[in-house]
């Protein structure tokens, strides 16, 4: 779950992290409240859940407060599009409003999980500004990195050698080393799977200010950080994937293809949206129903994928081990039954009770295309999307 900027801001400040002073509002004229209030040029910026929102016009600079309550009146109610978000945008109900700074430098730092060496890494780059993943590709070699031991956590050693590297030395040493600090406490402490400043400012009057923050939240720590899941904008979020959440879904993906899937276990899936791509198609999602032995869910899932006005053909691609294939057919004719899939739908079916699931496909009479293998399953999707396309 991904946090707004002035979210995310407000976890750090709890756990010291310097953030400049500002307030979130919803109409224009506490906008220019707010301006009036910090007595000086602040910036209005869009909250939305995207990089790059200065490129797409959600961040506007304010000299009076009369001109942020007119920057408000421009961002509030747009759909901010991004190169992040897609020609759709996202939605913008808000801004922050906030104190002008005066930038000396800038600078990148980050805690994310280094699935190379199973541990979260505090990571930093002096050439903040750029996107992480631009300096990975260029200039590697700026990008310095610090694992927090499980056991140990993040020891003050490694905060001093980060901020040296960084440049931070001197006066900006002490204050530097507590704000990397809190920077990993806050990852640990709020099951983080990203927390990120970008950039963090050196001020010209010798202060370090988090400029911008993001922090996103591991779904299965909801029960642990119930405070935080309380803020979900779920308007940020896609709806297909919102809606998939609520049906008790929790492994559905929305993607940019044509072709639904509905498949029973992680690996299956990806290897079903492999061949879908060999056989010259595109996925329309992800989805693993797991061990489903429920129509319902069944039922529930195809509905999910038949409302996708992306979705020119579904492929139903089971191998049943715990899970049973007749459930599986039951769930599908009782799909196509209520119209929820009208889209041409093939079904390979494996596994347990597969006689049972075929007969039942077969005696239903519902409009389905039955494949016996992996590989013509995913070639009959590819030719029915391509005749739905045409």
């Amino acid at each position: 779950m991904k946090l707004h900027e002035y979210q995310a801001k407000a976890v750090l400040a709890a756990r010291g992290v310097p953030v400049p002073v500002g307030r979130v509002v919803r109409t224009p004229a506490d906008a220019r409240a707010v301006a009036g209030e910090l007595a000086g040029p602040v910036v209005v910026k869009a909250q939305a859940h995207t990089g790059g929102r200065g490129r797409g016009g959600g961040v506007r600079l304010a000299a009076t407060a009369g001109e942020a309550e007119e920057a408000a009146s421009a961002i509030l109610g747009m759909q901010l599009v991004t190169e992040q978000t897609g020609p759709g945008g996202l939605p913008v109900d808000s801004v922050l409003v906030e104190e002008q700074i005066e930038i000396a430098r800038e600078i990148y730092v980050g805690v994310v999980i280094d699935n190379a060496v199973g541990m979260p890494v505090v990571i930093g780059s002096a050439a903040g500004g750029m996107e992480i993943e631009q300096l990975a590709e260029e200039p590697p070699e700026q990008i310095h990195r610090a694992p927090i031991d499980p056991t140990l956590g993040f020891m003050p050693y490694q905060a001093r050698q980060l901020a040296f590297a960084l440049g931070l030395d001197g006066e900006l040493l002490r204050p530097a080393v507590a704000l990397l600090e809190a920077l990993a406490h806050t990852f640990l402490e709020a099951d983080c799977s990203l927390v990120e400043i970008n950039p963090l400012v050196v001020t010209t009057d010798g202060r370090l200010l988090a400029a911008d923050a993001k922090l996103s939240v591991d779904d299965n720590a909801d029960f642990r950080q119930q405070a935080l899941f309380e803020e979900r904008d779920r308007a940020q979020e896609d709806r297909l994937e919102v809606e998939a959440q609520d049906a008790g879904i929790q492994n559905y993906v929305k993607l940019g293809g044509s072709i639904g899937c509905l498949v029973n276990g992680a690996g299956l899936a990806m290897a079903t949206m492999d061949a879908i791509q060999y056989a010259g198609g595109e996925p329309a999602n992800f989805l693993d129903i797991g061990t489903a032995n429920s129509a319902d869910a069944v039922t529930a899932a195809l509905r999910l994928i038949g409302s996708d006005a992306d979705v020119r053909a579904v492929l139903v691609n089971i191998f049943g081990g715990l899970a049973r294939t007749d459930v599986i057919a039951e769930g599908v004719v009782r799909a196509k039954q209520m119209g929820l899939i009208p889209q041409p739908t093939i079904v390979r079916l494996a596994g347990t009770n597969v006689a049972d699931g075929r007969r039942i496909l077969d005696e239903a009479g519902v409009d389905v295309v039955r494949a016996e293998g992996f590989a013509e399953g995913a070639r009959l999707a590819v030719e029915a999307a391509a005749r739905g396309a045409g």
